[in-house]
């Protein structure tokens, strides 16, 4: 493969099989045409997350989205492995787990090792420094951000982290592999949250001290954004939509890296994460969805 060319791309390996490498994983099957390889250790969590897969295709067959031939098309490009070292060499590698700085870390210097040394290594990190992440690899030059919004085959948006050590060649190959997933792309700074969090995650942890304060209830912070502010849904909501362990981990990362109490995180979204109430993956957070 050279580097600086997405049409070079035809494989794509997407470690982590939650909902969102899924979604990028289907995204680059579907869109991009690429052979798709999952990687998840988790074997439950990667037969739900392909069974979730399953579920998003069928969904488009029945509402005409796709035909049933196009779905089956999709499924050919899908293989999964359950470890790094039954990976297949591809030309680029998206990394989708949990907001840990020290397990993208391990994942990204275990994917050198396994790789060519020209694959390039994407992280959808929402917030942790692509340069301390891109310090683990082999060659940090091919290492970059990718954040893609949730869920990610309904929104176009994908921001583009270069770290300090990202070179000219595999910025483009990442900015065109994203134009032929089909994305709108903004770039950031490698700064803690980067465009998207820096503002989303504070209007969040401010709806929750509200709630917490007892200004208002859930339903009306929620209702006077939607309405006021012509929001497609509260802040409360999509605190649940997003994963109230994953809003944590994006505040502290906001607060130990910027210093500023202005991004400590609300004690009312602590006691939720310690409680296991994680939102919609959950059955509950905010509000129920067990039924």
């Amino acid at each position: 493969m050279t580097t600086g060319s997405a049409n070079s791309i035809k494989s794509m390996c997407v470690v982590g099989a939650g909902q969102m490498g899924i979604g990028i994983g289907l995204v680059a099957a579907r869109v991009a045409k690429l052979n798709v390889q999952f990687v998840d250790s988790n074997p439950a969590q990667l037969e739900k997350g392909l069974g979730f897969l399953d579920k998003l295709l069928v969904k488009d067959v029945a509402k005409g989205r796709c035909t049933e031939d196009e779905r089956s098309e999709v499924k050919s490009r899908i293989s999964s492995v359950s470890s790094i070292s039954e990976m297949n060499k591809v030309g680029f590698v998206v990394e989708a787990v949990s907001e840990n700085v020290e397990l993208k870390r391990k994942i990204f210097a275990e994917l050198s090792e396994k790789l060519p040394s020209d694959t390039i290594l994407a992280t959808n990190t929402s917030s942790i420094s692509i340069t301390k992440i891109a310090s683990a690899a082999r060659k940090p030059e091919n290492v970059i951000g990718m954040h893609f919004m949730n869920p990610v085959p309904v929104m176009r948006l994908v921001e583009i982290i270069p770290g300090l050590q990202t070179s000219k060649a595999t910025l483009a190959t990442t900015l065109d592999l994203a134009q032929k997933m089909g994305k709108v792309t903004t770039m950031s700074q490698d700064v803690p949250g980067f465009i998207a969090n820096r503002l989303l995650m504070p209007y969040i942890n401010e709806a929750i001290i509200t709630l917490q304060e007892g200004i208002a209830t859930k339903e009306d912070i929620d209702t006077t954004m939607k309405l006021g502010a012509n929001n497609p849904m509260g802040p409360l909501t999509l605190a649940d939509f997003i994963g109230l362990d994953t809003c944590l981990a994006i505040m502290k990362v906001l607060h130990s890296e910027l210093g500023d109490s202005k991004y400590r995180p609300a004690v009312l979204l602590q006691k939720y994460v310690d409680a296991g109430w994680l939102g919609v993956k959950s059955g509950r957070g905010f509000y129920d969805y067990t039924s």
